[in-house]
């Protein structure tokens, strides 16, 4: 997972779509399955953390005054 962690977003995205395409297929064996499964569930993890990050980071604005201040939408 290691490797995992030094690709792009983008690329992890990828890899994670592979995975679920390969497991959707049908054609893997129980346990190649299994070892997918939990692959593609490191990379949901990595991927939602890194997601939550960039939400939490384009959430905040700078004031004026320099204050950093959480984004909220009028409705």
């Amino acid at each position: 997972m290691s490797e995992k962690k030094e690709m792009k977003f983008e690329d992890q995205v990828r890899e994670l779509e592979k995975i679920v395409s390969e497991l959707e297929s049908g054609e893997l064996g129980l346990d190649e399955a299994i070892v997918k499964y939990t692959e593609a569930m490191k990379l949901i993890d990595f991927c939602e953390k890194k997601l939550n990050s960039a939400t939490e980071t384009i959430n905040k604005l700078v004031e004026e005054n320099g204050k950093i201040t959480d984004f909220k939408i009028d409705e």
